[in-house]
């Protein structure tokens, strides 16, 4: 396979993995490749395998497409809008693979979650030191990401825009930092900082704008934080007209400060759980939200309110959501992990998420041109209340004054405007983190820095602040001061050198979350009353030898028939991959091989899903010359149909004079595929005929070992295909024929 190729001095080969110290080489010299957002190239009327697609994006060079494209010729379309996983480890350098592994399911949108506490840390951090509920953002942290996703977008071959957050009292230092090391879109929102942070008002405003100033001059997207409000109210759905406010609020600033319209994105949530009717709350909001600010991008998250510990749950909360989404054209859909109630979010569940996303818009693909929205019926008349709440919310804090409004608790108000039940968000407007710390500019004000928001009294005859000086940093890369690691104890290359002395090269441990950290779930059903059930699974880890075992999730599905339960837990031991047995793959015939074969010496088999089972695709697939199946190589198949007994298959066999017999179980229940396949090869032995026929036996609960123990020749599972059987077949009879047993060998006389 070829490999992706960068200019710096590494390429990743998909068959190994990111190797995090290659990363790091050379980092002091790295320069971002680009600047600013990038939208993915749209192709409308996209003809992929036999599907036409309206509303698809250009395909991946390299992706992993959804596990039933491998019947569709593997093919990957990819939905029209940006797809986002949101990370958030502690590690970067765990983060990075895992960035790798959503870029190949489609994510295009790497936003990193900031450590917690860092929006009140006045400064640059320095070094890559460990994060809690996030990473520290620091140079360093940002240099080897976009390094790593310049690698990572070479291999998939589409442009990954990163992204992190700007808000906090080091609003402009991170946002001149971002736009030094060629991050892509941001978060920014004054309000955000006051509500949610408690940074002090005028100190929050004022960093945006300087913050904002910069993030337009290099083109970022800009991303506000209305959508915390959801998180934060007690009925979400109560607070939409302050969202659509909070939204009108940070555009009106974000475009007096010279922000393009196509780079400020609303961030949208939808506002109800469930049981909630989410459609009839979720879908006139963002009806309301896209005509008000039609002029904007809108980035829709999914979901999190009330979504505890069910990834079933959240699943089907975010389905729901991605369909409101693809009703109204959301520019950039964000993902959230279906586990993201119950631990940081493990690799996996990010690329369940993103996977999520791409079936669900995909699935939906031309929805608006088949479905429309009642001008007469309750939609209309909703977004027109939601619409009217929100201007009489505005004009209540244009007479009262922002500060003033924040200061009497106007916002994250329980009740619904213009009702309010006192429990809003109220903030001192000379209070917060930072107060006081404004500081008027004199009149001669003066900085030699390009991308600067206020008055800058420039000296005749420069043409930019930064001329005096040589070059501000944004102009002259070399005056950006690169510091490696601070902290001796606390950076990445001691947490790598950590995990090389406990496991070293050749263990093999599973991870979830960073390097080798040993963590498996195990989920079981307990017929008892919940408190038994969750005092009965913790011994059953502790008697499994899980270390941390912790309850991750429990469903009492019937108060006294039985409750499910879900823990994880770190397995106490290391595999060596040195000392693992690997089966080898079967090597297969070629197809002319397999066909010369049959037209030489014709091959016929008997064919059924035998005992009580219904089930038929899954031969069907195998014998079917449309399926690819051994029909499509010349064998001759006598399909004899479902529920067949097992004595029919036999009788028919030798009635037919068929070199194998290939039956189908998939029903498990109570044994009965192993029992099936038992009966099958004794009753060839006792009939005398066992040397003549081929025992093949198929379905999804089947493996090779487990049909060779029952007395099959070979057993085939999921993701067989017809090629698989029919090579098996072929070289199977050669070694009867070898061996004097099998059916008369005659050759085709034509």
């Amino acid at each position: 396979m070829k490999q992706a190729r960068t200019d710096q001095g590494y390429t990743l080969n998909p068959e190994e993995k990111l190797d995090v110290r290659r990363v790091l080489e050379d980092l002091e010299n790295y320069k971002p490749r680009r600047f600013g957002w990038t939208w993915r190239k749209q192709q409308p009327g996209q003809r992929l395998g036999p599907f036409t697609y309206s509303e698809t994006s250009e395909p991946l060079k390299r992706s992993i497409p959804l596990p039933a494209a491998k019947y569709f010729q593997n093919i990957d379309p990819q939905p029209d809008c940006v797809i986002t996983t949101e990370i958030a480890s502690g590690r970067f350098e765990d983060d990075l693979r895992r960035m790798r592994m959503a870029a190949w399911h489609g994510a295009d949108h790497i936003m990193v979650i900031r450590t917690t506490g860092q929006s009140h840390i006045d400064g640059l951090l320095e070094g890559t030191p460990e994060g809690v509920g996030g990473i520290p953002i620091t140079r360093k942290q940002l240099r080897a990401t976009r390094k790593a996703l310049d690698l990572i977008e070479d291999e998939v071959g589409r442009p990954i825009n990163f992204h992190s957050y700007v808000s906090g009292v080091a609003g402009p230092e991170i946002a001149v930092l971002f736009a030094e090391e060629g991050v892509n879109g941001a978060h920014q929102d004054p309000q955000y900082n006051v509500l949610y942070r408690n940074v002090n008002m005028q100190r929050s405003f004022v960093d945006a704008a300087v913050a904002k100033k910069i993030m337009a001059a290099f083109g970022m997207l800009q991303i506000d934080g209305a959508h915390n409000a959801n998180a934060t109210a007690r009925e979400a759905w109560k607070v939409m007209p302050e969202l659509l406010v909070q939204h009108a609020i940070n555009t009106a600033y974000s475009e007096m400060i010279g922000m393009d319209k196509d780079k400020i994105a609303l961030s949208s949530v939808p506002p109800t759980a469930p049981p909630g009717p989410a459609l009839s709350y979720d879908l006139p909001y963002a009806v309301c939200l896209r005509w008000l600010f039609s002029d904007y991008k809108v980035r829709a998250q999914q979901n999190t309110r009330h979504i505890e510990s069910d990834p079933r749950e959240a699943t089907v909360t975010h389905v729901l959501n991605l369909m409101v989404s693809r009703l109204t054209s959301a520019d950039v859909q964000s993902t959230i992990t279906p586990d993201e109630g119950r631990n940081v979010p493990w690799h996996y569940n990010n690329v369940a998420a993103v996977e999520t996303a791409k079936q669900a818009l995909v699935g939906m693909d031309g929805l608006r041109d088949m479905v429309e929205i009642k001008q007469d019926g309750p939609i209309p008349k909703k977004v027109r209340e939601l619409a009217e709440r929100a201007v009489l919310f505005l004009e209540e804090i244009k007479e009262e004054g922002y500060f003033n409004a924040v200061a009497k608790g106007f916002f994250v108000d329980s009740g619904e405007y213009p009702a309010r039940n006192g429990d809003g968000i109220a903030r001192d407007p000379n209070g917060g983190v930072a107060a006081g710390s404004i500081v008027k500019r004199d009149e001669d004000y003066m900085a030699p820095v390009c991308h600067h928001f206020g008055y800058n009294n420039l000296p005749e005859g420069l043409s930019k602040p930064c001329d005096l000086i040589d070059g501000c940093t944004f102009c002259n890369r070399d005056k950006i001061v690169y510091i490696d690691e601070l902290d001796p104890e606390d950076n990445v290359e001691k947490r790598l050198a950590t995990v090389d002395e406990q496991y070293g090269p050749d263990a093999v441990r599973p991870e979830v979350e960073w390097a080798k950290d040993g963590y498996i779930t195990v989920k079981a059903f307990f017929p008892e009353p919940e408190p038994i059930a969750e005092s009965a699974a913790l011994e059953l880890a502790e008697r499994l030898g899980l270390e941390q075992a912790e309850i991750i999730h429990k469903r009492v599905i019937h108060p006294a028939e039985g409750t499910l339960i879900e823990l994880k837990g770190i397995v106490p031991f290391v595999l060596k991959r040195s000392e693992l047995k690997i089966p080898e793959k079967p090597k297969l015939l070629s197809e002319d091989e397999i066909r010369q074969e049959i037209a030489k010496y014709p091959m016929k088999v008997v064919c059924g899903t035998v005992g009580e089972d219904e089930h038929s695709v899954g031969m069907r697939e195998i014998i079917d010359i449309k399926h690819g199946g051994i029909e499509g190589f010349g064998i001759k198949a006598v399909y004899l149909g479902t529920s067949v007994p097992v004595e029919k298959m036999v009788d028919a066999a030798i009635e037919e004079d068929a070199d194998a017999i290939l039956i189908s179980t998939i029903i498990s229940h109570a044994d009965i595929h192993r029992k099936n396949m038992e009966k099958l090869a004794k009753l060839c032995v006792e009939k005398g005929v066992r040397d003549r026929f081929i025992l093949v036996s198929g379905g999804t609960q089947v493996t090779n070992e487990l049909a060779v123990e029952a007395g099959m020749d070979a057993g085939f599972g999921r993701g067989t295909k017809g090629i698989h059987v029919a090579s098996f077949l072929v070289e199977k009879r050669r070694e009867l024929w070898a061996e004097g047993k099998g059916r008369k060998r005659v050759a085709d006389e034509n």
